[in-house]
């Protein structure tokens, strides 16, 4: 895979995350933690969005970030708005970052080690895309229990791919 095509990826899950959380009903909802589940659609959010820019936007473009993890974890109400802001960080930090890597940087070392591991650059950013992909379906599993809405969101559409192309004639 191209850094294109995994950004493509990347931001596709990104915009599914910003369309659950417009879809709550109420800003309320986004933070509910019904029992059995361990985390809010608000803290999965928060959790995205740090994870990506950290790892993407500050370990490989070199930007200012600084993550709080914890945090992430910890904050409760913050508003959907602010939320869909640092999901739109995110995306930014990929597409800045990603789509303008040297194609020979996905066969290197990740410049950080990950679980006490040395991976490649291409392993990590599957692993990332993938990472965001089992959040965003934890997101979407939130919002249909907390608004008892069966009604999907668009999720994981094909055609957001970047080697997506009209079928002419």
């Amino acid at each position: 895979m191209t850094g294109p095509e995994i950004a493509a990826v990347i931001c596709r899950e990104l915009r599914a995350v910003e369309r659950e959380l417009n879809a709550y009903q109420t800003e309320e909802q986004v933070w509910l933690v019904p029992e059995g589940l361990p985390n809010s659609g608000g803290t999965l959010a928060l959790h995205i969005a740090g994870n990506l820019r950290h790892f993407v936007g500050a370990v490989l473009g070199g930007d200012s970030y600084v993550r709080d993890r914890d945090a992430e974890f910890a904050k409760r109400g913050v508003p959907r708005a602010e939320l869909i802001g640092e999901l739109r960080s995110a995306e930014k930090a990929v597409r800045e970052t990603v789509t303008r890597l040297d194609p020979a940087k996905f066969n290197e070392p990740y410049p950080l080690a990950v679980l006490n591991r040395r991976l490649n650059t291409g392993d990590f950013m599957l692993h990332l895309a993938t990472h965001l992909a089992y959040h965003a379906g934890q997101v979407d599993f939130h919002r249909r229990v907390v608004t008892r809405d069966k009604t999907g969101v668009g999720a994981v559409s094909p055609a957001e791919l970047a080697s997506a192309r009209p079928i002419e004639g």
